[in-house]
């Protein structure tokens, strides 16, 4: 099974807002900045330790620009060309349709019977015009078993759920919960994931 090499998105001014990103195409802040660039730090002292050629390794980003300037960041770090990547549509976060800008105490207030829906099973909820982990699932495995080698993916929280769920990392009641960090490298072998800071 290919090893992922995972990351999340630097912060950006609307994660600070508390405000739904989804597909909504926002650049990181000057935190988040830092955040990718760390995330280069920790993979170049990673793949030093495991004797691993950067180069050797293929990169992947969401189409997203938080994901991909993450990316960017990443692989100066390691001291490829910023740009020596490809961008996959499979990882582009989960969509929030019509809620994507509110925030959830927003919603508590205008829409507060399909947030309490969404608050008892968020892996099956789907948002008005918007997607489900569920959904997001699938095309994290067909990303996955597309996979034919180890891989450095820079993408969202949403999908980072989606790919725990689909490798028997977390059960999908507990998936939709965690907290995926931002600053961090989430490392997945097969059933295993390991993070570093």
């Amino acid at each position: 099974m290919p090893t992922v090499y995972y990351i999340r998105h630097g912060e950006t001014d609307w994660n600070v807002a508390g405000r739904l990103q989804g597909r909504r195409d926002i650049p990181l802040n000057a935190r988040g900045r830092g955040q990718a660039a760390h995330c280069g730090e920790v993979l170049r002292d990673l793949f030093a330790r495991d004797n691993i050629d950067p180069a050797s390794l293929g990169y992947v980003s969401s189409p997203l620009v938080r994901a991909t300037e993450t990316m960017e960041w990443v692989r100066e770090g390691l001291g490829l060309p910023r740009d020596g990547f490809k961008r996959e549509p499979q990882l582009i976060e989960l969509s929030f349709g019509d809620w994507e800008g509110a925030t959830i105490a927003l919603l508590h207030q205008n829409d507060p019977v399909r947030i309490a829906q969404r608050e008892h099973d968020k892996y099956h909820f789907v948002p008005p015009n918007g997607e489900s982990y569920q959904m997001v699932e699938a095309r994290m495995k067909r990303w996955y078993d597309s996979l034919t080698g180890d891989v450095v993916a820079t993408s969202h929280g949403g999908t980072c759920r989606g790919l725990m769920t689909c490798l028997g990392v977390a059960t999908p009641a507990v998936a939709p919960l965690v907290d995926i960090i931002q600053g961090e490298v989430y490392v997945f072998r097969g059933r295993e994931l390991t993070r570093y800071a």
